[in-house]
């Protein structure tokens, strides 16, 4: 098995995500559900019941060549994403630190 590098997302979707035990990664394009899975499962040591994936196509992008050049344009990168039910019981500790910080304040 080739070594994935699956990264979760932090953002306040995922956080609500995260309560119904519904994580956010990003992953490579070129991997598929079977091997994300087994990626998640040997990475972070929890059970995957449920993946979807969705591949979220780069923006077009505008840029100057110049004062008398017309701009040119070019593309953002495609990223792939994937939404990862857990095994009730399992959990990965992504926003432990955030959460940590609320309640100091």
């Amino acid at each position: 098995m080739k070594l994935a590098n699956i990264t979760p997302v932090m953002s306040e979707k995922a956080y609500g995500k995260s309560l119904a035990n519904v994580y956010v990664f990003r992953v490579p394009l070129d991997l598929n559900k079977n091997e994300i899975t087994a990626a998640i499962e040997e990475q972070f040591g929890v059970s995957v019941v449920n993946i979807k994936t969705l591949v979220q196509n780069g923006k077009a992008v505008r840029f100057s060549r110049g004062k008398r050049s017309y701009p040119g344009t070019t593309h953002r990168k495609d990223t792939k994403k994937a939404y990862v039910t857990l095994k009730d019981g399992d959990s990965i500790k992504v926003f432990d630190t955030q959460e940590q910080t609320e309640e100091k304040k």
